[in-house]
C-alpha cells in the first residue's frame, strides 16, 4: 500500500463570494449539511484512512524578506492509503467536500524516500 497526502481546497475568491452573497442562516445550513456527511464518509472509507487529518487555519508566509499574514485555498488535510494513485483519487470521489461549489481535492503520492 502506498500513502497519499490529501489536501482539500476552496478557492479564496469562492469563499469571499459565498460570504458576501449568502445569508448567515443559509451558510450555516450549507456548512452543517456538508459536515453531517463527513462521519458517514469516514466510516465507509475507514480502511483507507491512515490519518484523519485536521482543518487548516490562518496562514503565515515566510520568505527571506520576512514573515507576513497571507491567505490560501487550503482547507483541510488527511493521509490515506491505496494500491495506486488512481485508486486513492477514486476513494475521494464521493467525499462531502465535493459538494462545495468550486472545491478541489488534491491527492499527492508520498514517496518512501527519507530525508
Amino acid at each position: 500500500m502506498n500513502k497519499y497526502f490529501v489536501v482539500f481546497r476552496i478557492p479564496t475568491a469562492s469563499v469571499d463570494e459565498w460570504m458576501k452573497n449568502v445569508s448567515p442562516e443559509e451558510r450555516k445550513k450549507q456548512s452543517d449539511g456538508v459536515m453531517q456527511a463527513w462521519p458517514k464518509w469516514f466510516e465507509e472509507h475507514a480502511g483507507a484512512i491512515v490519518d484523519k487529518g485536521s482543518p487548516l487555519g490562518k496562514t503565515k508566509t515566510v520568505t527571506k524578506d520576512g514573515i507576513k499574514d497571507s491567505r490560501n485555498d487550503l482547507n483541510y488535510f488527511m493521509i490515506i492509503q491505496a494500491n495506486s494513485h488512481d485508486e486513492a483519487a477514486k476513494i475521494l470521489a464521493d467525499n462531502p467536500h465535493t459538494q462545495i461549489p468550486s472545491s478541489l481535492i488534491d491527492v499527492m503520492e508520498m514517496p518512501h524516500a527519507g530525508m
